[in-house]
């Protein structure tokens, strides 16, 4: 197992309301000596959620993207709050962007995206047993939710719209999940 490099000194670069830009100076285990930037981790990490109805049909969104400038399909996602763990979360969530409550949550696992750049973390569950509840959220405006088959996945991923690397790899860890389980 490597020896993880000494970090020397870490300065906050950039900040907004969600994000802070941090360069650290490292020194490897070999003498030599680097710096790097990432976009810190703020703290409470972010849930995705794969909500499957009664007929194996999984609940996606329609959300402006602003990075793209552009509507893209995705999976019901969200910051957790302060207090409440991941399965209280994506129950949130769920209920803000779908408008459906859960009855089982699970949790799948817990990606990263580009974690040389990012200390972002963020939770696939697993939500089944759904029932209507919407709550308000923090959406500038209402989401389309579309139903789309399981089974018709592989159809859904050619799709111009939806695009997102965390979602796509979270419906391919689900299906694998319910196939192993038959």
């Amino acid at each position: 197992m490597p020896v993880k490099p000494d970090i020397l000194k870490v300065t906050a670069t950039a900040k907004s309301r969600l994000f802070q830009v941090e360069e650290l100076e490292l020194r490897f285990s070999n003498g030599v000596e680097r710096t790097y930037e990432r976009l810190a981790n703020r703290g409470r990490g972010a849930v995705m959620i794969v909500a499957l109805d009664d007929q194996q049909n999984v609940l996606l969104i329609q959300e402006y993207a602003v990075g793209l400038e552009d509507y893209l399909l995705t999976l019901p996602k969200g910051l957790i709050d302060p207090g409440e763990d991941a399965l209280q979360a994506a129950n949130r969530e769920l209920k803000e962007e779908a408008g459906f409550g859960a009855q089982q949550l699970q949790v799948i696992k817990e990606m990263t995206s580009a974690p040389n750049y990012m200390g972002h973390k963020i939770t696939v569950v697993l939500a089944q047993g759904l029932y209507p509840c919407r709550l308000p959220g923090d959406e500038p405006e209402e989401m389309e939710v579309t139903h789309w088959p399981l089974s018709q996945i592989n159809q859904l991923f050619e799709r111009d719209d939806f695009s997102e690397g965390r979602a796509i790899a979270a419906l391919y860890m689900i299906r694998d999940r319910l196939a192993k389980a038959e």
